[in-house]
């Protein structure tokens, strides 16, 4: 059996019903579409352990956006897009506290780059709410960490992370990352946002130490984009689609190298993609419109 890997909790359930008897029914798990701004949305919610063993992930929720028609460009694609994943987010987040932002992964790899990327578009309003208390009194204390990978640091993202909610004690902790998929067409197509934080580098093999509430002692909620897919994941799927029977996994790992694969135009579609997360966090924890939010960065 060739283990797929992905970072979806729906892309998880979908395998769970391909190995599943048809009669089969997983009880753990809810799941669920509607629609958003002309976005369609599937919510995954894992409602207990029998759930959670079954999909390989925490119980909690897990509300996948479906981005497709963003890059047909139609009018309002951006407007409705940031709408869409803020209102979404919104409804996971709690209504009032402190917000720390933080950014995963490598600025100088492109498909790594979700996080970095994010924060440029970010609101950053706490030192401004303890300078200037009365201009700035509407707004939520918001701050941002852009936590470099292990191997340019020295420093587990966890341990970085750890030490600052430790010292500025925000309420809620937002986490944003690159993800892994199963299926080429949900790479740079679909964002992910769970209640349940994250295990960085999961979906390609390279797990680090969680960032969630029982680590970091507050509630923790993550964002994140599929930028690539595990390269033995990509050949089992179209072998299986072309009805070919599947040989050994070790036979499609090219003599023992872990591989992964991203569309060649990635750097335009992160660049886009996260100024839509990025703008869809400020317009999920501050009372501002778009319009607004493109002043103040600007």
């Amino acid at each position: 059996m060739i283990c797929r890997r992905t970072d979806l909790a729906l892309e998880a359930h979908e395998l769970w019903k391909e190995s599943a008897a048809e009669t089969t029914k997983l009880s753990g798990v809810r799941a669920g579409k509607r629609r958003r701004e002309g976005y369609s949305v599937t919510a995954v919610e894992i409602l207990n352990r029998e759930g959670a063993d079954a999909l390989g992930k925490p119980e909690g929720q897990y509300i996948t956006i479906d981005y497709t028609d963003f890059w047909q460009r139609k009018p309002d694609f951006f407007e409705r897009g940031v709408r869409a994943l803020g209102g979404e987010l919104k409804s996971l987040l709690p209504e009032d506290g402190a917000a720390l932002v933080v950014g995963l992964g490598n600025a100088a790899m492109t498909p790594d780059a979700v996080g970095p990327e994010t924060l440029r578009h970010l609101l950053i309003t706490r030192h401004l709410l303890s300078a200037m208390p009365k201009q700035f009194a509407g707004f939520r204390p918001v701050s941002a960490l852009a936590a470099d990978v292990l191997g340019n640091t020295g420093v587990e993202s966890a341990e970085s992370v750890r030490g600052l909610v430790r010292e500025t004690s925000p309420d809620f902790v937002i986490v944003v990352d690159a993800l892994a998929a199963r299926r080429t067409a949900r790479v740079c197509n679909t964002v992910q946002l769970s209640s349940t934080g994250i295990v960085p580098g999961s979906g390609v093999g390279n797990h680090r130490a969680a960032l969630n509430e029982e680590t970091l002692g507050v509630p923790v909620f993550s964002v994140g984009i599929p930028t690539v897919v595990d390269a033995v994941t990509l050949a089992a799927d179209l072998l299986q689609e072309a009805g070919i029977p599947q040989p050994e996994e070790t036979h499609l790992q090219g003599h023992g190298r872990s591989m992964t694969v991203t569309p060649r135009d990635i750097d335009r579609q992160v660049r886009d993609l996260s100024k839509v997360v990025g703008y869809g966090i400020n317009w999920a924890l501050q009372e501002l419109e778009i319009a607004e939010i493109n002043a103040l960065l600007s």
